[in-house]
């Protein structure tokens, strides 16, 4: 990257410093001022429909984005600058530098974000979860961890997600990580059983640390995969995190059959009352021998998710996020180091927490050395995976793909307890990707007419 642009983007992050700092002062009057600022010095053209929708929807006090930014600026003002600095100038500018620099250079993929799995141990055994495909009794050190990080920053990376198993019970080694790296912000899937008074107070001074609850719906619908018990458990720690001012979200897996409750407006009313500030939906995906095909969605029950979940955007003050269905945002699959990568607690370097095939171990390679392995470089090579980003995922929507990625590159499967080859995993969604590639079609051409055409010219 030209030094121009390194100057750029270090003068930017620090008017975005000073911007975050003026809002502080008077959040509610200041923050459509700050837009108006900014509207002044960038050009006329940068992220315009993205601008005006901002300020439409901040001007009104009583918009959902308005109502949104007054709940966040209700957390605890340490963490919420903590997270405000490590998200936006460290892992959003400052870091895309160096990635930009890392793909130029290494002709790789370089991740805005990494998944580590602390460990595969949890205390729950949960219905069709993938991540007990790798048994539980693996960990990564803190060391290990530590090094990860400290790989991840000389590339540009700020963000690191933990999954497993439960991360949490590793909580004292997560903490430790937090003090490690201030500038770092560190976000964890978990199942939010071993939340407790003293983990909030560990949460209140380090500050770089943000659970994402995982939450199947409401009682019956959550407890028949979770277990008796748990979810009341979840509302425990819910209720603990939103008196500390603790910023927080949930995790919602939907299926064939809960994608009617955690898709009502009453379970999303329930979780924004709960304090949650998003909401991270992830589509059922049939990974290992042990998977249940039938809890994926239908192609009408995938549509239905699409239409709520996006007139939640408009409505509802919380951040909602769909990780299938979201690809046009992203330009297709984000896996394979292209925004994100992970690290399984044995250490195996996969493209996706979905996908568990690998050609490297992380004690054996550098970070760099796994993203130029050769699965890493099969996905670089060949995102995105499909031109309609309703159907971005080579497993889930073009399972050929992913028999091709994996074949081609001699990727081993990372399932320790009962391996599974990639046409098992593949032909279990051949028929689902044939079921939504019609419909996925008729959303795409609806919403992007002018794509298709370019498509139809170029075919014709």
């Amino acid at each position: 990257m030209g030094v121009g642009k390194q100057i750029k983007m270090a003068a930017l992050s620090a008017v975005v410093e000073k911007g975050l700092a003026y809002l502080e002062k008077d959040p509610e009057n200041n923050t459509v001022k700050l837009l108006d600022m900014i509207d002044k010095v960038v050009p006329a053209n940068w992220y315009k429909p993205q601008r005006t929708s901002m300020y439409a929807a901040l001007s009104d006090p009583n918009s959902n984005w308005s109502l949104l930014a007054k709940r966040i600026y209700a957390l605890d003002p340490g963490v919420r600058q903590a997270f405000f600095t490590n998200f936006i100038s460290n892992a959003s500018l400052k870091g895309s530098v160096k990635q930009e620099a890392t793909r130029e250079k290494y002709n790789c993929n370089a991740p805005w974000a990494i998944l580590l799995d602390p460990t595969s141990a949890c205390n729950l055994r949960c219905t069709g979860c993938w991540a007990a495909e790798y048994g539980y009794k693996l960990n990564l050190t803190l060391d290990t961890i530590n090094s990860i990080i400290e790989q991840g920053k000389e590339i540009g990376c700020y963000m690191y997600i933990y999954t497993g198993g439960e991360p949490l019970v590793r909580k004292a080694d997560l903490i430790k990580l937090c003090e490690m790296h201030p500038d770092c912000e560190f976000l964890s899937f978990t199942n939010g059983t071993l939340i407790d008074e003293a983990f909030c107070q560990e949460l209140l001074r380090v500050k770089n640390f943000v659970p994402a609850i995982s939450l199947e719906g409401f009682e019956e619908a959550n407890d028949s995969r979770r277990g008796e018990g748990v979810y009341q458990k979840v509302m425990n720690a819910m209720t603990l995190m939103k008196e500390h001012k603790l910023p927080f979200g949930i995790s919602v897996c939907y299926t064939s059959r809960n994608y009617k409750d955690v898709s009502s407006d009453e379970f999303v009313d329930k979780i924004i009352d709960m304090g949650a500030l998003f909401v991270w939906y992830f589509h059922y995906m049939p990974v290992g021998q042990a998977a249940t095909p039938e809890l994926m969605p239908k192609p009408d029950q995938r549509v239905e998710m699409i239409k709520k979940l996006r007139s939640f955007r408009s409505t509802k003050p919380i951040f909602a996020m769909d990780f299938q269905n979201d690809g046009e945002h992203v330009g297709g699959c984000i896996a394979g180091g292209r925004k994100y990568l992970h690290i399984n607690a044995k250490g195996d370097v996969e493209p996706c927490v979905f996908i568990h095939y690998s050609n490297v171990n992380i004690h054996d390679v550098s970070l760099l050395d796994a993203l130029r392995s050769p699965l890493f470089q099969a996905y670089h090579d060949n995102q995105p995976f499909n031109d309609n980003h309703l159907r971005p995922c080579p497993m889930l929507e073009n399972p050929d793909r992913i028999r091709q990625l994996v074949k081609e590159t001699g990727a081993v499967n990372t399932d320790y307890q009962d391996p599974e080859s990639v046409d098992h995993l593949a032909d279990k969604t051949v028929q689902y990707a044939e079921n939504w590639a019609p419909v996925a079609k008729e959303i795409w051409a609806e919403k992007h007419p002018e794509l298709v055409k370019e498509d139809e010219a170029v075919s014709a």
